[in-house]
């Protein structure tokens, strides 16, 4: 039997390797380029890749191991960047022709935490334009046919089809779990400010957020140590201890997790096989499981993330606008457009309405529940490349900044994966993950 490629091994396993000496990060990354050249004509996940820079940073970090120096956590393991995160050694160009050629002096806070971590950055994946809705040229690794999600599409797409074992997205509305859900991978929204957006393009400050992907839980642990910290150009991260997520995934739960199954007023817009198997995900749950109807504030969660985001964004693209708005796509327009037109009282109010929501939630965690579930996206990635289908089942909860995982837990009769949604209270990321892997455990049992 062949041996397993290289570029197959989850991020966990090939650092173990890098580690003990039973792997180099050359042969590591020379793996991934490999199966970046199979599988990138039908998947089309990389807008920048330098296969002699990527080969270069691994023979470095090669020679850092055998100097006898410290080496990190992710010391030789290869990551891919969304294309609207800043590299002084890679050009960065936000997926719109506005931004063709711009080449940053530094790297994000998030790229230099990684690199910190021994990192290698393998290149730049497909983000759609600006990172809303317009498509980029990446499809689904299942199917090329479906589109992978968005707008953090190449980065999904890439860690699914094995040419990266890990990849940093954002999320603003449904980015990072909705193309995880897709394409059949684990996709991570940490709390609002967890991780540093310094250096990233940004479109809300209320909203953004760096979403991780990878191909197990223990990865995303393993890529959440990294990457969560402070950073003075981001004011909504802060000073704080460091999170053992590894650790505390590596626990068991101290009683059996309750989860609330919240099917929030989107729900119909599940396609009947989503709604099929959702059914029987609750009924193998049991008593584990109970249905929590939102309160009214929450249900008001969509138009506030509209007027917010639209705002911001029209805000934050202003001289793109004025000095070329005949080059955007016209969804990109037409939101600025309406951004525009939103007064500042509203915009004012949007925030001030987010904190009653986020306490409701607050009170559920602290009175029974350990985590929600929800479904990722309303059923497996849609037919065609026009739409990166429907975000509305990760609105509310990038809204509230809570944390989120997407778990490829369901598949489609036609074979493509459909994720499973599991939100946590904010600032209880690592327990999240703790919880989602006891729910992996108890529907595989």
């Amino acid at each position: 039997m062949a041996a397993e490629p290289a570029a197959a091994l989850t991020a966990t396993e090939a650092a173990r390797r890098i580690r003990e000496g039973l792997l180099t990060s050359e042969e590591l990354v020379q793996s991934c380029l490999e199966q970046i050249g199979r599988a990138e004509p039908q998947v089309k996940a990389w807008t920048f890749l330098d296969e002699a820079h990527a080969l270069a940073q691994a023979r470095a970090a090669d020679e850092r191991k055998r100097s006898g120096a410290e080496i990190g956590p992710l010391h030789g393991v290869p990551v891919g960047l969304k294309d609207i995160i800043d590299t002084a050694d890679m050009p960065t160009e936000n997926g719109t022709a506005l931004h063709k050629g711009r080449a940053p002096r530094n790297d994000a806070a998030v790229v230099a935490q990684l690199r910190a971590a021994g990192a290698v950055m393998l290149g730049k994946t497909v983000t759609t334009e600006c990172a809303y809705f317009h498509p980029g040229k990446t499809r689904n690794p299942w199917n090329p046919a479906h589109t992978p999600g968005g707008s953090s599409s190449g980065s999904a797409a890439a860690v699914a089809a094995n040419m990266v074992p890990l990849a940093l997205g954002s999320q603003t509305n449904g980015s990072t779990i909705r193309p995880a859900a897709f394409c059949g991978i684990y996709g991570f929204k940490p709390t609002h400010g967890l991780v540093p957006r310094t250096g990233m393009l940004q479109l809300s400050r209320t909203l953004d957020h760096v979403g991780l992907f990878a191909r197990s839980l223990d990865d995303l642990a393993l890529l959440a140590e990294s990457a969560a910290g402070w950073h003075d150009g981001d004011p909504d991260t802060r000073p704080r201890a460091r999170i053992p997520f590894r650790e505390v995934l590596a626990e068991e739960p101290p009683v059996a997790p309750m989860l609330a199954l919240i099917r929030t007023p989107h729900w119909d817009k599940l396609d009947d096989e989503a709604k099929e198997a959702w059914s029987e995900l609750a009924d193998g749950l049991g008593e584990r499981v109970e249905e929590v109807e939102l309160g009214p504030s929450a249900a008001r969660a969509w138009d506030l993330h509209a007027t917010i985001m639209s705002a911001e964004m029209a805000a934050n693209f202003d001289r793109e606008w004025r000095a070329g708005r005949e080059r955007m796509s016209a969804p990109l327009r037409e939101l600025l457009e309406r951004g525009r037109e939103v007064r500042a009282a509203d915009h004012l109010l949007a925030l001030r309405a987010i904190p009653a929501v986020v306490e409701n939630f607050d009170f559920l965690f602290r009175d029974r529940y350990d985590a929600i579930l929800t479904p990722a996206a309303p059923g497996p990635a849609p037919k065609g490349l026009k739409s990166t289908g429907d975000p509305a089942f990760c609105t509310l909860w990038t809204l509230c900044g809570m944390p989120a995982v997407s778990l490829p837990l369901m598949r489609s009769s036609s074979g493509l994966p459909m994720g499973v949604q599991v939100v946590g209270r904010r600032g209880f990321d690592a327990r999240l993950l703790r919880t989602a892997r006891w729910l992996e455990a108890k529907l595989s049992a």
